[in-house]
């Protein structure tokens, strides 16, 4: 990597350079998953805090390895600075302050840098390889418990990384957006190829998850262009979230079928353009592409006289355009 471009010319300019940075060495190490990181960094962004902050969270949002590697990588990019040769001053010229100045305030941060930089970055790779293994720890405490009492006793929180797992071991990548508390908007995004799916959990135990809830994700993913939307309670839906939801490409969970769901998981990876087409409501047995033969995908139309409508689509689309009415 040639890091002489990397020459910040005022101090705001090195700080957009090194997310820069985090996101060209993130992307080296992930390839595809460019979009995932620097929603990550859009994330730390909204905690408000310093870079100090950013850095933290960025790290604890990304697989654990990955912080580890752009620790590295910051030790050696901030060292270079903080040890490179002092240019000698040259004679003040009136105005022309400012550049002299701005260096040596970054060679004295670079000094610094160069070790709480690499420290903040290890800190959130901890976080992050903590954060997966309370995850599926949770996991576990579901799958071996019959009765549902960890899945009902389980905090908001909890609930939320349970179900963010969830959706990770069935092939998405999971962004956890954080909806804002127990009764906050959307919880987790999730990827999947190039579709977008929106979902929303609502951890309540003694009551039904009523049809406005429904309602305002459907008009949220409206508003983002997602292709899909679950819901996701430990309790139960009422008749009229769940005559709303039929049709518009919306899942709902309640708790009985999030622990058959876990119960029956097995940890799984997008295996190709066809997989990441399918959307919630995809059958194994789906039908057969008239066209092509191709497996089918259950997908809802979005524009036309048939917006809203289901119909079977073919795996391979856009290079077929075969559909099938749904049954």
């Amino acid at each position: 990597m040639d890091l002489n471009g990397f020459v910040p010319n005022d101090l705001c300019s090195c700080y957009v350079d090194f997310e820069i940075l985090i996101v060209a060495i993130g992307t080296m190490c992930l390839g595809s998953r460019r979009t995932e990181i620097k929603r990550s960094m859009r994330v730390a962004r909204k905690s408000k805090g310093g870079l100090a902050d950013d850095l933290f969270h960025v790290a604890a949002m990304l697989p654990w390895w990955v912080g580890v590697v752009l620790a590295i990588v910051a030790y050696a990019v901030l060292h270079r600075y903080a040890t490179a040769p002092a240019v000698p001053p040259a004679p003040p010229v009136p105005g022309q302050m400012a550049p002299t100045v701005i260096g040596l305030m970054v060679r004295s941060l670079a000094t610094w840098g160069q070790y709480l930089v690499p420290l903040l970055l290890l800190a959130g790779a901890a976080a992050s390889a903590i954060g997966k293994y309370k995850r599926q720890g949770l996991i576990a405490d579901v799958k071996g418990d019959t009765a549902g009492a960890a899945l009902r006793a389980m905090s908001w929180r909890d609930f939320e990384l349970l179900v963010g797992e969830a959706f990770r071991m069935r092939g998405y990548t999971v962004a956890e957006t954080g909806g804002g508390g127990a009764d906050g908007g959307i919880d987790l995004t999730l990827k999947r190829g190039g579709e977008t799916s929106l979902v929303q959990c609502k951890q309540w135990r003694a009551y039904k998850v009523p049809v406005n809830v429904v309602r305002e994700l459907y008009g949220v993913m409206a508003a983002q262009g997602a292709a899909a939307g679950f819901v996701v309670t430990s309790g139960v839906f009422t008749a009229e979230a769940k005559a709303f939801a039929q049709g518009r490409n919306i899942e709902l969970i309640d708790g009985a079928a999030l622990h058959k769901m876990i119960d029956a998981m097995r940890p799984i990876a997008p295996s190709g353009e066809a997989a990441s087409r399918v959307t919630p409501k995809a059958a194994d047995a789906s039908p057969a592409c008239p066209r092509c033969g191709a497996a089918m995908v259950h997908r809802v139309a979005r524009q036309g006289a048939n917006a809203g409508g289901a119909f079977w689509g073919c795996s391979a689309y856009p290079k077929c355009r075969g559909v099938r009415a749904v049954d």
